[in-house]
């Protein structure tokens, strides 16, 4: 793992295979590390022939914290979207986005394939839409639009995502089954369910960084960020939608959304997917990745 100083913060990075080959970008979730994007599924796009970068988004993993804003007052927050207000926020997905062009140069990276996952969806197709001459190929996964027409969350998913979690300081068994639980919870009915292997993960999480203000803060980024289609209708790179059609968080309709916003997406929908990536679809996915990244123009 390096560090690389990137729109005015540090951000943590890992590279894979072959530094000559057209690079694929790779950005997290929400409140979730780079380590998502397991390396086992790296090895997939890096035996494709592509060098793959993964990073900490702000407020995740090693990447900088930004402690010294106040806690969000998600209350306020509601109150201020649902009134047709935009609130003052640490930072947008904008400036997340800018990040993650900040990190390639940094690396010296003068166009990228850039796959999204979640909130790092969002974040990719702010790059598509506002960065165009830097984004080779798009792959948004499991995310959203931003219209606000679009069906709402299962209640239940959502009501466990946000409880507050067992500190993992003093209660760390009670914090890995509260998140296997919700992982179970939104993984889908189409593949199994490996506990160990997420439990293992969400501890090395633990082990790397834990910080639920700095999610909150992401959580912020997201609710003010609003609807882009508009921008996303002069997206010009070549465009993949990945969604699973068991998705809890994101429903189906917001991939289709996604697609629809974008001119000439493919969508591809998944049975039995639900919002995560389970290693059984880790070889379509990368196919899927490699597919788009041949429409491009080249760099």
């Amino acid at each position: 793992m390096d560090i690389a100083k990137a729109n005015g913060i540090e951000l943590a990075w890992e590279s894979f295979g072959n530094t000559n080959g057209e690079v694929v970008l790779l950005i997290a979730g929400l409140g979730t590390q780079m380590i998502r994007w397991t390396a086992p599924f790296c090895a997939h796009l890096v035996a494709l022939g592509y060098r793959v970068v993964r990073f900490d988004n702000r407020d995740a993993g090693y990447s900088t914290h930004l402690d010294a804003y106040p806690a969000v007052n998600f209350g306020a927050l509601a109150a201020a979207l649902g009134a047709g207000e935009r609130p003052e926020v640490p930072y947008t997905l904008y400036d997340m986005a800018a990040d993650a062009i900040g990190l390639m140069d940094a690396l010296g990276i003068a166009q990228a394939h850039i796959v999204g996952r979640s909130m790092g969806g969002m974040i990719a197709q702010i790059m598509a839409s506002e960065h165009a001459s830097r984004v080779l190929s798009l792959t948004s996964i499991m995310s959203s639009t931003g219209n606000p027409a679009l069906p709402q969350a299962a209640p239940d998913a959502m009501a466990m995502m946000m409880q507050p979690m067992p500190d993992p300081s003093f209660d760390r068994a009670g914090f890995l089954s509260r998140s296997s639980a919700f992982a179970r919870r939104i993984a889908g009915s189409g593949y199994p369910f490996d506990e160990e292997a997420h439990r293992a993960l969400a501890s090395e999480e633990l082990s790397r960084a834990y910080d639920p203000a700095g999610t909150g803060r992401q959580i912020a980024a997201v609710g003010v960020t609003g609807d882009r289609r508009a921008r996303l209708s002069a997206v010009t790179a070549p465009t993949l939608v990945i969604h699973g059609n068991d998705d809890p968080l994101f429903l189906p309709d917001c991939g289709r959304d996604t697609a629809a916003s974008i001119p000439e997406a493919e969508l591809l929908l998944i049975a039995g997917m639900g919002h995560d990536l389970p290693v059984g679809v880790w070889q379509q996915i990368a196919g899927k990745i490699d597919s788009v990244a041949r429409r491009a123009a080249p760099a």
